[in-house]
């Protein structure tokens, strides 16, 4: 009898896919399969669309060539730096603003103006300003990531609830300790949603600076992939810069404790 109640409730508490986890099993079942009958078909110019077979083939490649991981490690440490510069930057900008009226009013609408704004058309810029190595590209993913950090850390700093703000006042807390004791910790959700996106734009801005002008990094490989017509090696680039991305994003989220990681 016991047996039969562990055996129930093992039944009962066993994993179950959801239905949304069921519906994007599907979603990416027929992408697949819609991929491989475009490929299939001769439609479209030779490895236009390759096969899903060439694509593992050119993936498995891909990760047995150490050339591939010093590439990768040098866009990593380009995306890093942007993102370290540019996050912290963007955390005091955002700390200043949604702490001031004033600045907030004066200032923040010019971060509304540029943010939208494509941040490869200051590429020349920066190339003139840092020269053509690895700086030109971090400043160019420090440029990209600022701007929704900064804005998501604004807007989090007005939803901070002023009882809190009040308590750090009553113990006399100066600016320093206002910041480090009573605003990082209360917007931990708005300032790693800000870096989540950081993320995207950086690796974003240094990639299309790689594929501009550099012997180096994945931006670089993968242009090379393309005026070669290595299609196989081009997509197999992609998908696990895509793959690597969709990790650090899940890894900065589950970081920040948020319920939209943990949901999926």
């Amino acid at each position: 009898m016991a047996d039969a109640g562990r055996l129930r409730q093992a039944v009962i508490t066993s994993p179950v896919l959801s239905p949304v986890t069921l519906v994007r099993i599907a979603i990416i079942a027929a992408i697949l399969v819609g991929w491989e009958v475009l490929a299939q078909s001769g439609l479209l110019y030779r490895d236009v669309v390759p096969s899903l077979l060439a694509i593992g083939k050119a993936i498995y490649e891909l990760l047995s060539d150490p050339q591939y991981y010093w590439n990768l490690g040098v866009t990593a440490a380009e995306v890093g730096g942007a993102l370290a510069i540019g996050g912290i930057s963007a955390v005091v900008v955002g700390l200043v603003l949604g702490g001031n009226k004033f600045l907030s009013r004066a200032y923040e609408p010019y971060l509304y103006y540029l943010g939208p704004t494509p941040k490869i058309i200051f590429f020349p810029i920066m190339i003139m300003w840092f020269g053509v190595g690895p700086a030109s590209k971090v400043a160019l993913g420090t440029l990209s990531c600022f701007f929704p950090i900064a804005l998501s850390v604004a807007a989090g700093m007005r939803q901070i609830d002023p009882v809190l703000i009040r308590v750090g006042q009553s113990f006399r807390a100066n600016a320093w300790q206002m910041a480090t004791k009573v605003y990082l910790p209360a917007m931990r959700h708005p300032i790693i949603n800000g870096i989540r996106l950081g993320l995207g734009v950086a690796l974003i801005g240094t990639l299309l600076a790689e594929t501009k002008l550099s012997n180096k990094g994945i931006g670089f490989l993968i242009i090379q992939a393309y005026s070669l017509f290595d299609m196989p090696r081009m997509y197999a680039m992609l998908i696990v810069l895509f793959v690597i991305a969709i990790g650090a994003n899940a890894i900065i989220g589950r970081l920040g404790g948020l319920d939209s990681i943990k949901r999926f």
